[in-house]
């Protein structure tokens, strides 16, 4: 089994943090310094140049970067081994339901456990959140073609056809 990170900088409302309630629930670890994290890690970053893809699997743990990205210096985290971005996929969640792209660290893990085909845990990540189903029901049509292509490209492909 993967085992799942989070770089979390306190930028957000503890009382709604996702990722404090994944770690309460024994899912993740958090991280408060970028230092800490694994440097063998899969890094979940929206700036990447590659799209996370099933050929991603075989990576020993995930991390999230919870923080604003307006105030991340993405130089602290560039020079990691594996960056990628996750594809087009539409908020569920109250603050930015329905904006494309906009999700929250919830979402991005539970659709890198969809897309590598942990569609089970992925569940399990969302039923943490009121809303999470729902992110599985506006998104199941491209999380289901992502979870079947082999690799970026293919990825890229599939992405081009809800844009």
């Amino acid at each position: 089994m993967i085992t799942l990170y989070a770089y979390r900088d306190n930028s957000c409302d503890p009382r709604k943090c996702t990722v404090k309630k994944l770690e309460k629930a024994g899912f993740l670890k958090i991280f408060t310094k970028i230092s800490q994290i694994p440097r063998n890690t899969l890094l979940l970053d929206p700036t990447a140049e590659q799209a996370f893809s099933p050929a991603d699997k075989n990576v020993r743990s995930i991390t999230l970067l919870d923080c604003s990205w307006t105030v991340l210096d993405t130089g602290k985290v560039s020079s990691w081994k594996i960056h990628r971005a996750l594809p087009f996929l539409v908020a569920a969640n109250p603050v930015n339901f329905g904006k494309p792209c906009v999700l929250s660290s919830v979402e991005a893990l539970a659709a890198a456990l969809f897309i590598m085909g942990d569609k089970e845990r992925a569940s399990a990540i969302l039923s943490k959140v009121s809303w999470g189903m729902r992110f599985l029901e506006v998104n199941q049509e491209p999380l289901d073609l992502y979870s079947r292509a082999k690799d970026s490209a293919d990825i890229i492909k599939i992405q081009e056809l809800f844009i």
